[in-house]
């Protein structure tokens, strides 16, 4: 796919506390809802090509959140990663949405599972592809780069709003060298991953997204390591939605044992393993991510799964 359809709608919340999230719209505004939590680092615009037209198709309204310190989000550092589900409470109560789903990518799979566990009465299912595993705490789980954050995390809770303003001035210097530095980080990347890499719309929409939720700030990617390395807040066997994983079997990032860490501490959850794919594996199915959420709707699964194939996307 080529062409990079934009957002339906973008725009910002001020919460109580005075603080503002950004967020974006994509498929249609009638749609069943899916919050979307963007990887570590990401922004609002980090939906997939195929992703946008499959919510258009299967008639889902897409509602993807940057968290604080990213885009249009003022930087916070709240105490548990858990905390991050009362603004995105407040957020779907301001945009109408009683039921919704959620899906998180690689850093994001952590927020989604918080809302999760924080709104049962609104959550009807989670997508977690690729997400992080607990790092710390009962629910932990070895290995992963994230682990690296536990020993970094003194150094990112004092110099998160310096190194973002690094890491921002760093995305604007390399704008003119987009497709060379996108070209770098795929050759680090597993081979699967490089293969999505491929696709010329998802190489434009992650350096659209980088380039554009970076210009004011670029904070969230340390605040994000800093409450991977504490314990999130709420218990993985407490959570009571039900919760759908992909994960690569290449994956040299997020390993595949964390997915099987989490398949086995969250009650219910089904495991997807994708072979020979890498930490971006699950861009490759967005239709599949769409389908298993919205058979959680009444009525809605037998058009779902009768739309069923393969694509690349979210």
């Amino acid at each position: 796919m080529s062409e990079l359809e934009p957002p339906r709608f973008e725009g910002t919340l001020r919460l109580r506390s005075g603080r503002r999230l950004g967020f974006a719209e994509f498929g249609p505004s009638a749609g069943r809802p899916l919050v979307w939590f963007h990887g570590t680092p990401g922004a609002r615009r980090q939906i997939a090509p195929e992703a946008r037209a499959v919510a258009r198709e299967l008639g889902v309204r897409i509602v993807s959140i940057e968290r604080p310190g990213v885009g249009d989000s003022t930087p916070h550092l709240y105490d548990a990663l858990v905390d991050f589900a009362e603004d995105v409470q407040q957020l779907c109560d301001s945009l109408g949405l009683e039921r919704f789903a959620v899906a998180g990518l690689s850093g994001g799979g952590p927020y989604a599972l918080a809302c999760a566990h924080e709104m049962p009465g609104r959550v009807v299912a989670a997508a977690i592809l690729g997400g992080v595993a607990p790092t710390t705490g009962a629910d932990a789980a070895a290995g992963g780069a994230a682990a690296l954050a536990r020993i970094l995390e003194p150094i990112l809770r004092r110099a998160h709003q310096p190194l973002g303003t690094l890491l921002s001035g760093a995305i604007r210097v390399l704008e003119p060298l987009a497709d060379a530095a996108t070209d770098l980080f795929a050759s680090l990347m597993p081979r699967g991953d490089q293969r999505v890499f491929q696709d010329g719309a998802v190489r434009r929409m992650f350096q659209e997204d980088l380039i554009l939720g970076s210009r004011g700030q670029m904070q969230a990617v340390w605040l994000d390591a800093v409450l991977f390395a504490r314990p999130w807040g709420f218990s993985l066997a407490d959570i009571r939605v039900p919760v759908h994983l992909w994960y690569g079997d290449a994956d040299t990032i997020v390993p595949v044992r964390h997915g099987e860490h989490l398949a086995e501490r969250i009650p219910g959850a089904q495991l997807r393993i994708r072979r020979e794919e890498g930490h971006l594996g699950g861009l490759g199915a967005s239709r599949e991510v769409l389908d298993a959420v919205l058979a959680h709707w009444p009525g809605a699964a037998e058009p779902a799964r009768a739309r069923r194939g393969s694509s690349r996307g979210l």
